[in-house]
């Protein structure tokens, strides 16, 4: 049998809104790799910024207060909150982690190569390990020492900007919302995919602070470039839909 008399339904053939020809009714009609190229521009720019105000010594009052604030004002002193607080940030910063963060990639991904949807697959990897590199990049330029402010609750070893776990639970959860929202159908679904992303990824920036192992403004940048990450793997994903429908950029309906 020929690669032209292949049925509908054949396995190597994607299948919903992956398939050749469909656009999604959830891309929009914006210039999408415009849109991607300036979220990857200032993801950068902020970075930079931060990061060369960082290497000049440059250290915000507001990290240390908040800091101080998570033992009650002393260096030295218990963590805010009951005791089963503790407990549940040292888990809730493991979803953060590579091993974690790497598990739900593939696992999604095995999902996304069972329903044949190949392009959300290739975006989906792009994405993750793209940003897994521009993370480990980052921190080797700025190489920001640990705060020492406070007691560290669980052990460290890398450089402290940006937050590792932060940016990369930014990068991975935001971005696979964001492109799984582009292939799912009715608006409550999809704004629920994206809230949840956004308080798991912001429950994971908050329990690098609490466990001493982050400033804040590590956290802070971290979720920006993560965000804004996301924003550009989705423009990519929308251009490329069109790109495959053999729509307009500009005019995707025509």
């Amino acid at each position: 049998m020929t690669a032209t008399s292949l049925p509908p339904h054949h396995a190597i053939h994607a299948e919903g809104a992956d398939a050749r020809g469909v656009v999604p009714g959830n891309v929009r009609h914006l210039p999408w790799l415009l849109i991607s190229g300036a979220a990857l521009g200032l993801a950068i720019l902020i970075v930079g910024a931060v990061g060369a105000l960082i290497d000049r010594g440059w250290e915000l009052s507001v990290d240390r207060a908040i800091m101080l604030w998570t033992r009650h004002g002393s260096a030295h002193g218990i963590p805010i909150g009951p005791p089963w607080v503790r407990s549940a940030m040292v888990d809730i910063t493991a979803l953060g982690g590579v091993t974690v963060l790497t598990v739900i990639t593939v696992i999604v991904i095995g999902f996304l190569a069972l329903k044949r949807l190949w392009l959300t697959m290739w975006l989906v990897l792009g994405g993750t390990i793209s940003g897994a590199i521009a993370v480990a990049v980052a921190k080797s330029i700025v190489a920001r020492p640990r705060p020492e402010i406070i007691d560290h609750l669980v052990t460290v070893s890398s450089a402290s900007f940006p937050s590792g776990h932060a940016t990369s639970s930014a990068i991975v959860y935001l971005t696979l919302a964001a492109l799984i929202m582009q292939i799912v159908p009715g608006r409550l679904v999809r704004g629920y995919i994206i809230c949840a992303a956004a308080l798991l990824v912001g429950a994971i920036g908050c329990s690098r602070v609490y466990l001493g192992v982050h400033w804040p403004s590590d956290v802070l940048t971290g979720w920006g470039f993560g965000a804004l990450w996301a924003l550009m793997w989705w423009g990519i994903g929308a251009w490329a839909r069109l790109r495959r429908a053999g729509r307009s950029l500009l005019h995707p309906g025509e």
